[in-house]
């Protein structure tokens, strides 16, 4: 059973829009793994509403990181992940080549919740000394 990684955004108050601007670093084991991501309203009184979730599969950039394809011009798309019954994509997701490295834009439609969509890019981080994949 691997470890299940937990991170948070900070909160950002009386928002009905809100920008997180977070950086968060996940350690990938199984890049078959889908990553979860859930959406709070942070309550004072009691305890926290859920406003929907999501999630996503990182296995097409895991591929498109793996190609090493640096040589490539800017904003080259390397792959598009098209919106299906199996993922939680609002509109196509682009992976591609920003400055050298491989990066995924990808809005995410939020569920259990009326309505609700969340952006966010992914990058890849080689961290020195650790397992390649």
């Amino acid at each position: 059973m691997s470890h299940m990684q937990k991170l948070k955004t900070r909160v950002v108050k009386k928002n009905l829009n809100p920008e997180w601007n977070d950086d968060l670093t996940l350690s990938i084991s199984d890049p078959h793994a889908p990553i979860h991501l859930h959406v709070y309203d942070k309550d004072t009184f009691s305890m926290d509403d859920k406003m929907g979730d999501a999630e996503f599969f990182i296995g097409p950039f895991i591929e498109a990181v793996k190609m090493r394809l640096s040589g490539l011009p800017n904003n080259t798309i390397v792959t598009k992940v098209l919106p299906s019954r199996q993922n939680c994509l609002a509109e196509e997701s682009h992976i591609m080549l920003k400055d050298g490295k491989v990066v995924q834009n990808m809005v995410l439609r939020l569920r259990n919740v009326e309505s609700g969509e969340v952006e966010l890019q992914l990058h890849w981080i080689d961290i020195p000394g650790s397992r390649h994949l």
